[in-house]
């Protein structure tokens, strides 16, 4: 029994010191009590405080130092991206166009029913499947499963998905995309998640599906993203609305970001020289700038 507990306490331990440092509350080089003096504040073994730290190093979060101790690591580094969520389809090919992907796995599959019925398919329509992972600064962010009915699939080859935004080569093929439909929600990352974005099995995850369709309304595009929150946050600015005794909070379209610091975080990733070519590397490659 105390062998299965151990763990548990480790991770206990373990995410309230991961608090504590996404917080601010101990701040990049602050250095954490000693492993004996963990071990009396939570009331565990030296070995069970040693675990946790062990969680925190393995994440970036912190970094050992002989004979000093450990230290908050600065992970400001590794930059997280922001997603404005009131201007969804220019975001996706500039973010497309900025960061790094990873094909991981490309085929052509009939659908699951939920799917199909999103995307507007007759039975037994197939689409075409791909699993890609996002890099940002070299650090994985997120792990996306897309489907596109296999009309457009065949206008698009698996070297240029590899290369191109998806959506890019949506409407290189004729599509006009003019809406899309999201949820956002959170889940835990299964074993294939974990592998692709280095996370341990069960780490929190923010999740995204989004269709997107054309003007006749049928959908072009079910994307299921998971994302790491400590790499990637979504935006939307707000404007109080609506008259005396009915004001509200609504988006504010179109608006400019508050302040320099939070536009400077959106487009940060956007940098690049223009007319980048592609690293030639198999199935991993510089997105266009």
């Amino acid at each position: 029994m105390k062998s299965a507990v151990e763990p548990l306490k480790a991770r206990r331990i373990y995410l309230l010191l991961r608090d504590r440092i996404v917080a601010g509350e101990l701040p990049p080089g602050a250095r954490l009590p000693g492993e004996p003096a963990l071990a009396a504040e939570h009331a565990v073994s030296r070995v069970t405080v040693r675990r946790a730290l062990d969680l925190l190093e393995k994440e970036g979060l912190v970094q050992r130092k002989p004979g000093s101790g450990t230290f908050v690591h600065d992970t400001r580094t590794v930059r997280p991206i922001v997603a404005d969520l009131s201007n969804v389809l220019s975001h996706l090919i500039d973010m497309g166009r900025s960061t790094d992907v990873r094909l991981l796995s490309f085929g052509y599959v009939v659908p699951s029913e939920a799917i199909a019925a999103s995307l507007g398919l007759q039975p037994g329509e197939r689409v075409q499947r791909s699993v890609r992972v996002r890099l940002i600064d070299g650090e994985p962010f997120s792990y996306l499963t897309t489907h596109v009915p296999e009309w457009i699939g065949l206008t698009y080859s698996e070297a240029e998905l590899a290369a191109r935004p998806l959506l890019e080569l949506i409407e290189r093929s004729g599509v006009e995309t003019d809406r899309a439909t999201q949820a956002i929600n959170a889940t835990l990352a299964g074993p294939d998640a974990a592998a692709a974005l280095d996370l341990e099995i069960g780490s929190p995850l923010l999740t995204l599906t989004r269709i997107v369709y054309e003007p006749s309304g049928r959908g072009v595009e079910h994307l299921h993203a998971q994302y790491r929150p400590d790499r990637y946050s979504f935006h939307m600015d707000l404007v109080r609305t609506g008259n005396d005794g009915e004001r509200r909070w609504s988006p504010a379209l179109g608006r400019p970001r508050s302040s320099d610091k939070t536009k400077t975080d959106k487009i940060k990733t956007d940098k690049g020289k223009s007319g980048e070519k592609p690293t030639r590397t198999p199935r991993v490659t510089k997105q266009r700038s």
